[in-house]
């Protein structure tokens, strides 16, 4: 937080070329060592629309030029940010997004996700427009509470 690429529009992408594969495997890599459940290009300093998501351990997205088409319900929880260290919020998402973006072949397609993985995809698109998940938090900020703080 307080980097100012973080406060920064993404530019499109417009071509998949072997730096730009190479970043996505670096995001992926940086995600997975985080332990967390997806990143966006501006994380890692790189203004591109670019995000990885994997809510699963074992599935994970890579989202092009995403936007969101579709959104239903609404589901309030805990989110956090590899942006924010140590800290957590509550936040109020739609329960039900549909967005469309293109994958590592430049090709179109459609994901949908209820809970977790539409939480996630609406925070990390809210990235690629300059946007962090504290702007949206309902009351304050908490310590987040790791595996190490319980032992």
């Amino acid at each position: 937080m307080g980097e100012e690429v973080l406060g920064k529009k993404c530019k499109m992408v417009t071509e998949m070329t072997p730096r730009t594969r190479e970043l996505i495997e670096d995001m992926l890599d940086t995600m997975y060592e985080a332990n967390g459940v997806g990143l966006a290009a501006p994380q890692v300093g790189v203004l591109k629309r670019i995000v990885v998501i994997d809510t699963t351990g074992d599935d994970p997205h890579i989202l092009i030029n995403p936007r969101i088409v579709e959104s239903s319900g609404e589901q309030t929880g805990q989110e956090a940010c590899l942006s924010v260290p140590g800290k957590t919020g509550q936040v109020t998402r739609p329960n039900y997004v549909k967005a469309v973006a293109l994958d590592v072949n430049m090709k179109e397609f459609e994901l949908e996700g209820t809970e977790l993985l539409a939480r996630a995809i609406c925070h990390e698109l809210d990235h690629l427009d300059g946007h962090l998940y504290v702007e949206k938090v309902e009351g304050p900020l908490q310590d987040a509470v790791t595996e190490d703080d319980e032992e």
